[in-house]
């Protein structure tokens, strides 16, 4: 079945994306371009992909959480937790 008209993508193809690390419809239309036009199926992309966890999500976004903190402990990127942009050296 089609999910994205505009492009001709079909649900196995956001599936495969999906299977290939794409976790958000951001990514997805990186991949494939679903999404992009008219926005029509982005809702339809964003149930597909679902709400579980995305184990590449923090790689691909970047972000590592330091170890031993707990599950959905902020994630501080670079430098000492609080440091502002002033604080650098």
């Amino acid at each position: 079945m089609y999910v994205c008209s505009c492009f001709g993508i079909t649900e196995d193809q956001v599936k495969k994306h999906a299977d290939g690390g794409a976790c958000t419809p951001r990514q997805i239309a990186s991949a494939c371009k679903a999404g992009t036009d008219c926005g029509g199926c982005v809702r339809r992309i964003q149930a597909l992909l679902g709400r579980g966890e995305c184990p590449r999500r923090d790689l691909v976004e970047g972000r590592t959480a330091p170890a031993g903190a707990p599950a959905g402990a902020p994630v501080t990127l670079g430098g000492a937790p609080g440091a502002g942009l002033s604080d650098a050296a």
